[in-house]
């Protein structure tokens, strides 16, 4: 499934080095309703579409550069297997 991301810190003041926390929303890439709320961290996250993705390395470090922004980091269009989705929560039963 087609996916759009965007990742932000949930609070302002933890945007140091290291490992941080983030808010992630999945959205679908079409249009349609259903956004998911999936908290994890920027370590988690990048492991995750360096393995589960085929983006570009540069991509994917424009967006770690990005997620400590005040704006966050996006990415639409992101190919994410049911497998994955179920596995972060986003597909309920």
């Amino acid at each position: 499934m087609r996916v759009n991301l965007t990742a932000q810190l949930p609070n302002r003041s933890e945007s140091g080095s290291g490992t941080i926390p983030i808010s992630l929303t999945i959205r679908p890439a079409c249009g349609l309703p259903g956004d998911y709320e999936y908290p994890t961290d920027s370590a988690a996250l990048l492991r995750l579409l360096r393995q589960q993705t085929d983006l570009p390395m540069h991509v994917l470090q424009t967006f770690e550069k990005n997620l400590r922004t005040p704006l966050g980091a996006r990415l639409t269009g992101v190919e994410l297997s049911d497998r994955v989705l179920t596995e972060i929560g986003y597909f309920i039963d």
